[in-house]
């Protein structure tokens, strides 16, 4: 089978990705109306989701509806849940299928992910932006951004950091040959995976697959339908029974069955930060029973910051504020949720912010003039609008939009803007992954003060934002920050990383930063080992200094 872009002479940089275009899905366009067919045919049914262990279809007693988010009456469908017998039949099936897929070569297992790429931008594109939109209430634009077009680019831009990767040899001198084999890991990798990003879900999944590894992929609840089409899409192109377990279900049963294996080679996850802890802890405790240390690699929270300096563009600011703070009711881990703003620059700010609020309309994410959809659940809904009501009674906060939660319908939370007074606020520096941004209002000449304050605020160091149209100010923010975020953007929103532009990740209490969506990050799934081959071995074992004069 012939895949574009590969060259037979493999073990050289050949094959080049380019970004998957992203569809505006304008009135009267092609992509509108198939999306809309799609949504239509999605809505109207409620399909059983298996788990798939070994390749076969798995359904187990114990299901879970999975409803819309701006729709909660709405089942979409009904998936089986794994608990500790299913773990065991994954471990089992992972380690059957390890021993061939390790033998494939790189050019094998790529064609298979090249495949995926090619259905995901073709026939698969809507079904995936659509369960996308009626499971995890996004927008189309939203919905074609994370589904189609950067899953797209994980299958393929992985597949060129790949070869990268292998064409790293060392030197040889005269009379040897010296090679790097960049083994998998033994034992299967765990992808724990969240409910915000279809893209993330499947790429946690597939980039250590591609290196070689098995894996069992523990999806969200909450994602379980878009997540299972991108399995079933897997299948379709190729990839062998075993090689990736999908094992949606009880995350404390399964996590005690998987992390207690001596086959567990590391964890690849994107959630909380007190789970990645609990994860981290629980591989702590089990440690002496691995053949193998497990590679821990884990993106979790994240405060992230727009900071706006007297030299700002006003304009510029306040679309990134609405954008990088609304965009997907603030379920990004990267989401602006903490402002801060010269006093010279607010009257104006908060005036042209609150008026570009009062425009968004929020509802079903299948009417396309929405810009917001719902929160994921009723969790996340009561957590925000406790938040919320919280800040109204709070003297040190003034809630400066009126609208209210509403969850008659959907887990609808309106955009809402908070003012803060002392930078040091809960709101200022613990995530609520939701739709709600607060602001502190500064004094113009405490810029260099108040870069101190936005570096030491919050544990995490994801991402932020510096607008300014001062160069000074400009590197004088970039040396104070290089630390507080691992993803950095000038008069730019703190959002949209684009796999092979902005590598994703962050430090501190943000993740390991192993930087989705570049080489770095397929470099923790190997096991590299190195082979020197002597052309001609010597056959005597005195050395020239020891000869007699």
């Amino acid at each position: 089978m012939a895949v574009q872009g590969i060259q037979p002479q493999w073990g050289q940089p050949q094959y080049v990705a380019h970004n998957e275009a992203v569809l505006a899905y304008a009135p009267g366009s092609a992509e509108r109306d198939a999306l809309r067919q799609a949504l239509g045919r999605q809505a109207e049914q409620t399909v059983d989701l298996p788990l798939v262990i070994g390749g076969q279809a798995v359904h187990t007693q114990t299901q879970v509806e999975v409803v819309c988010p701006h729709a909660h009456q709405r089942v979409l469908a009904r998936a089986a849940q794994a608990g500790r017998d299913e773990a065991q039949a994954a471990i089992a099936a992972s380690s059957a299928a390890a021993g061939d897929w390790a033998q494939w070569s790189l050019e094998a297992r790529s064609r298979v992910f090249l495949k995926a790429a090619e259905l995901l931008a073709g026939p698969w594109r809507q079904r995936l932006n659509a369960a996308t939109m009626l499971g995890q209430s996004k927008t189309a634009v939203q919905a074609e951004i994370d589904a189609a077009c950067e899953l797209i680019d994980f299958l393929r831009f992985n597949v060129q950091f790949a070869q990268e990767i292998a064409a790293q040899q060392p030197q040889s001198s005269t009379g040897m040959r010296n090679s790097t084999d960049y083994r998998p890991l033994e034992g299967f990798v765990y992808a724990v995976t969240p409910f915000n990003f279809t893209a993330i879900g499947g790429n946690l999944a597939i980039a250590p697959a591609l290196m070689g590894n098995t894996v069992i992929w523990k999806p969200s609840t909450t994602a379980v339908l878009s997540n299972y089409l991108f399995m079933e899409l897997l299948q379709e192109a190729g990839l062998p029974p075993g090689v990736i377990n999908f094992l949606p279900g009880d995350a404390q049963a399964i996590s005690a069955e998987l992390l207690t294996s001596p086959r567990l080679a590391g964890i690849h996850f994107t959630g909380s930060t007190a789970v990645f802890d609990q994860l981290w802890q629980q591989t702590a405790q089990n440690l002496s029973r691995y053949r193998a240390y497990p590679r821990l690699v884990g993106e979790t929270g994240g405060k992230d910051f727009v900071l706006a300096h007297a030299s700002a563009d006003v304009d510029a600011l306040c679309v990134a504020l609405l954008r990088g703070a609304y965009e997907y009711q603030g379920q990004k881990c990267s989401a602006a949720s903490r402002a801060y703003v010269p006093a010279s620059l607010w009257p104006q700010v908060k005036t042209q912010l609150l008026d570009l609020i009062a425009t968004l309309r929020m509802g079903d994410v299948s009417d396309f003039s929405n810009f917001m959809g719902a929160v994921i659940d009723r969790r996340a809904f009561t957590r925000l609008s406790r938040a919320i009501a919280s800040a109204r009674e709070d003297s040190g906060t003034r809630v400066l939009t009126s609208a209210q939660p509403d969850d008659r319908v959907g887990y609808f939370v309106p955009p809402t803007l908070i003012e803060v007074t002392d930078p040091g606020h809960a709101l200022m520096s613990e995530e609520l992954f939701g739709p709600v941004l607060a602001v502190h209002v500064y004094a113009d000449a405490q810029w260099s003060e108040l870069l101190r304050t936005v570096d030491a605020t919050s544990p995490y160091a994801l991402t932020g934002a510096v607008f300014a149209q001062d160069r000074a100010a400009l590197a004088e923010a970039d040396a104070a920050l290089r630390n507080a975020a691992g993803n950095f953007y000038v008069n730019d929103k703190p959002t949209g990383a684009v796999v092979g532009q902005q590598p994703f990740g962050g430090a501190r209490r943000s993740g390991t930063n192993d930087k989705a969506g570049s080489a770095l990050n397929l470099l923790r799934w190997v096991s590299p080992r190195t082979i020197k081959e002597t052309l001609v071995p010597p056959i005597d074992y005195r050395y020239a200094h020891m000869a007699a004069a």
